[in-house]
């Protein structure tokens, strides 16, 4: 969190711009709030976004939703959320989701044709609104002049037929700030009371070309799809330019680039204000033992954790693991006897040759009964044997945390040259069968060395002198000489008293 940083000339709509997310848009929802569909589809997309914007309302570190406005679509159209901060906003949001929830689910309407217009009408309303927030901030702060919009419609109509009255209402429309729209269609048997399309009218949708600003989505009519989509919103949306260059050896002196952008796999649990009760206190023994109620120590009761699951070792994705790993060995509690002692060294290294034979991990939550668990949130953990008979435990992301990711299998294998170049640049490198960690450096010590002595004072330290006497005029009070500081570091506030000392 120390990256972030203000824009000057501030107002009260103060937005934390990071070198991470440089180029965060405004987001614009419309929702689609029509009969028949909207009975099955409120509470789901309702809920969706009371746990999306409680969680993005209360993350700390860089804005990554500066702006967002909320649009519903009845029995006409309806701003029910002008453009606002989202941060630090949860009340004023979930409200606005509260008058989204009431809207009826019974009617009818005057025709779909008529829905698809109220749709393209508050995507332009909401364009305009936005020009109009735009041109009046950045009068005071620059940062706001070019700030780009994303605009998501949320419909339970066909797609490609919004997509389609979208292309064509837009034509005209001065899209500038607009970066991407994306007409989300959530899929279920919703009778429309449609017209069966003439086979040239089912040929010219085949044929549809999306154009560069629409894209169309299908999701299923449920709570945690409707949430992935969302989410997407925290995720970097820059794309100005590739963020990470592999460079590999090669036979010339330029070397192999391989450029790459990089994406994050979740949010990470610092951020959040819960992160004890999440388990990202691994870092230190004393920060992962339970807290003891009303006492800033932590208490003498062990921490809990139970067994929940079995996972096949292969089935877990090392993205979904953060934190430190910790190891976890059989007690030496010098308060338990002998016998209870072997009898749990006994069933520890048990377990661990089971799971490492079945080559399996084990999934670990938090007990509830226990005092890490008193606030309601559950930590995951995952247990993995190692070697030498010993455990690593993980904190593993639970659902709220895991941000949107695509890791489809290529459908294609890669090019001959490119597979030549690859291997030609592997067969480079000396190759290891361990990894050992003594033979890494990274210059700590040096960086922390230099970094010392350039933060040192010239003259840290000096002499006090009683009863110095300057020639023959003697000083009532103390004298204080800078002195070269010792070869033995001190506090820098560490005094010298010398009690005698001849004449200067």
């Amino acid at each position: 969190m120390d990256n972030r940083r203000r824009q000057p000339n501030s107002s009260s709509n103060l937005v934390y711009w990071s070198s991470s997310f440089p180029r965060q848009p405004a987001r614009v929802l419309v929702v689609e709030a029509l009969p028949p569909a909207w009975a099955d589809t409120c509470a789901v997309i309702c809920d969706a976004m009371d746990n999306f914007l409680s969680l993005a309302c209360n993350l700390d570190g860089p804005c990554r939703i500066p702006l967002l406005s909320l649009y519903a679509i009845s029995r006409q159209q309806e701003c029910l959320l002008p453009f606002v901060k989202v941060q630090g906003n949860l009340a004023r949001l979930l409200s606005c989701v509260d008058e989204l929830r009431s809207i009826p689910a019974e009617g009818c309407i005057r025709g779909v044709s008529r829905a698809g217009e109220l749709l393209l009408q508050a995507v332009l309303d909401s364009l305009q609104q936005f020009k109009q927030y735009i041109r009046h901030t950045s009068t005071s702060s620059q940062a706001w002049s070019n700030l780009p919009v994303e605009v998501t419609v949320v419909t339970s109509q066909s797609g490609r037929a919004i997509v389609r009255q979208l292309e064509a209402g837009l034509k005209e429309t001065d899209l500038v700030s607009l970066r991407h729209l994306l007409v989300l269609q959530i899929d279920g048997s919703w009778d429309w009371g449609q017209e069966i399309p003439s086979p040239e009218a089912a040929q010219h949708e085949d044929s549809l070309m999306l154009g560069t600003e629409v894209e169309l989505q299908q999701v299923e009519n449920s709570v945690l799809a409707i949430e992935s989509v969302l989410k997407v919103w925290l995720q970097e949306q820059g794309g100005d330019q590739e963020r990470l260059h592999l460079l590999l050896p090669s036979d010339n002196l330029t070397p192999v680039c391989v450029k790459c952008d990089i994406q994050e796999r979740l949010i990470s649990p610092a951020l959040i204000p819960l992160t004890p009760d999440l388990g990202v206190k691994t870092e230190r023994l004393r920060d992962f033992l339970p807290v003891a109620k009303g006492s800033a120590n932590q208490s003498s009761a062990p921490q809990k954790l139970r067994a929940i699951k079995t996972l096949r070792a292969d089935g877990v994705c090392e993205s979904v693991l953060y934190g430190l790993p910790m190891v976890i060995r059989p007690t030496t509690c010098w308060q338990l006897d002998w016998d209870e002692m072997e009898a749990n060294h006994h069933l520890f290294l048990a377990l661990c040759h089971t799971l490492r034979t079945l080559d399996l991990f084990l999934l670990l939550q938090t007990d509830s009964r226990s005092a890490a668990g008193s606030s309601g949130v559950i930590s995951h953990y995952l247990l993995q044997p190692s070697p030498s008979l010993s455990f690593l435990l993980k904190p593993v992301a639970s659902r709220e945390l895991l941000l949107p990711s695509s890791m489809a299998v290529p459908s294609h294998d890669p090019s001959p040259h490119a597979m030549q170049t690859v291997q030609g640049c592997l067969s480079q490198l000396e190759e290891e069968f361990v990894l050992n960690p003594l033979s890494l450096c990274s210059n700590l010590y040096q960086h922390l060395r230099g970094r010392g002595l350039l933060s040192q004072p010239r003259y840290p330290y000096s002499c006090k002198i009683q009863g110095a006497t300057t020639g023959r005029t003697a000083r009532s009070g103390p004298l204080w000489l800078h002195c070269p500081p010792p070869l033995l570091p001190l506090p820098p506030s560490w005094d010298i008293l010398l009690l005698r000392s001849a004449p200067l």
